[in-house]
């Protein structure tokens, strides 16, 4: 049984070789969108599964952060520490969050009095209004799927045009991440009726800073 065992292991090793295995296929676009047709697809396929989205400049960060929270009654932010502390300065009436712990030590809190948290993005896909996240230690996947309201802020660089294009420009084949996410629009699910429901699984409300970077 064991020199059979011996004899499979070796002609599958000698069927395996890198030299064997296919070449990646190069991307070509699909599309020739503009950068401001990106950002009108993108925009519209996301307020289209009830995603709140607003363009911004670099600098209106901060102050459209205080805007958006004062109006949603925010008390209490999960901040990422990927942003300047300087867009937070302005949220004197809002406690300020950092996800500094394990989550046994604060899972109740973290579930049930964080009332939205603001997460950086990899980059947009426009034809499908999708967010792709990279979740890690200092912004870890809970941090977008816990609060009732997650803010998140795409550079408008960085939108692309087909999610075959993030992979490509983001050369997810030599360093493939152990956890990405797709977001698009806020967390819903249907019942056997194919009603909607909003926030069963994850945030009620997904706001989304587009942020056009000074020149």
């Amino acid at each position: 049984m064991s020199e059979s065992r011996n004899r499979i292991l070796e002609a599958l090793k000698a069927h395996s070789s890198e030299a064997d295995l296919p070449s990646p296929p190069v991307y070509k676009p699909q599309l020739t969108w503009s950068k401001d047709e990106k950002l009108d697809c993108f925009q519209t396929m996301l307020e289209s599964v009830h995603g709140e989205v607003h363009r911004i400049q670099e600098d209106q960060l901060g102050e459209k952060l205080a805007q958006l929270l004062k109006q949603k009654e925010v008390k209490r932010l999960l901040c990422s520490p990927k942003f300047p502390q300087a867009i937070y300065d302005g949220l004197n009436a809002i406690e300020c969050l950092r996800y500094d712990r394990h989550i046994s030590e604060w899972k109740e809190e973290l579930f049930n009095s964080v009332d939205a948290s603001i997460t950086t993005t990899l980059c947009g896909v426009a034809q499908t209004g999708t967010l792709v996240l990279w979740p890690d230690r200092e912004e870890p996947r809970l941090a977008s799927l816990v609060p009732p309201i997650h803010i998140a802020v795409v550079e408008a660089d960085t939108i692309v045009e087909t999610f075959a294009e993030a992979i490509s420009e983001g050369n997810w084949a030599s360093q493939m991440p152990t956890n990405a996410l797709l977001i698009s629009g806020p967390s819903k699910t249907a019942d056997i009726e194919q009603i909607l429901a909003y926030g069963i699984h994850g945030p009620k409300q997904l706001i989304v800073l587009i942020v056009n970077n000074q020149e």
